[in-house]
């Protein structure tokens, strides 16, 4: 029989900051906010030596451009390729041609001694912009005083001041060549629910690895 959970329990709701997410707008509480700007990663070591300086460079003037506060995120995801090495196998049984089939087999051999010696990790880099209602002028403030403002109220606010700074911040990032995105409340919810469950194995990242229906497309 389950055992009921202690009358002074704290839910675990209480521990996460984030209210709701709204548009692109991560609300959060005690009327803050922020925006979460995902960059697309660049090999760093394949530049030459001049590219590398530059780019050290470049991000220096970034940060030194910046008026208001940044977090830069890192998320390290393990990529269990067994689901991937498994479709090999299926498109490999599939193959309409030997010599297509035969180097599907090798490249399924390459990727499972690869993983053997080496362990497959996705990064991903995420800019966090933050928003507090501290940031409203002395008028905005006296005027919303007695107001019953809701969530999307103070998202609508919120918004205003977050897409300046995320604009001028990707402005910066194209300046050194890096791609990049807002987040959308789908993509915002998945990056959340991976953090809060602490899920360091992608499953379906690995089934994209590298698409096996490329191999050998000109050898029919």
């Amino acid at each position: 029989m389950a055992k009921a959970a202690p009358k002074n329990a704290t839910p675990t709701q209480k521990f996460i900051e984030i209210v709701d997410i709204i548009d692109d707008i991560v609300v959060l509480a005690k009327e803050n906010a922020c925006i979460v700007i995902e960059v697309m990663s660049t090999n760093f070591a394949l530049l030459s030596q001049e590219e590398q300086e530059a780019k050290i460079y470049a991000y220096a003037s970034l940060l030194n451009s910046l008026s208001f506060p940044i977090q830069v995120l890192i998320r390290s995801k393990r990529l269990d390729v067994s689901l991937y090495l498994k479709l090999l196998d299926e498109e490999r049984a599939k193959a309409q041609t030997q010599t297509l089939s035969k180097q599907m087999g090798l490249y399924r051999d390459f990727v499972q001694e690869l993983v053997k010696v080496n362990t497959i990790i996705d990064k991903k880099f995420y800019i966090v912009i933050p928003y507090s209602s501290l940031e409203k002028s002395l008028t905005q403030t006296t005027e919303t005083v007695g107001k019953n403002s809701t969530h999307i109220d103070f998202a609508i606010e919120a918004k205003a001041a977050l897409y300046s700074k995320s604009d001028a911040m990707q402005t910066q990032l194209n300046r050194l060549n890096l791609k990049s995105e807002k987040l959308g409340k789908e993509k915002l919810t998945k990056l959340f629910y991976d953090i809060f469950n602490d899920n360091r194995i992608d499953h379906q990242q690995a089934e994209n690895f590298i698409n096996p229906l490329t191999l050998g497309k000109d050898n029919k």
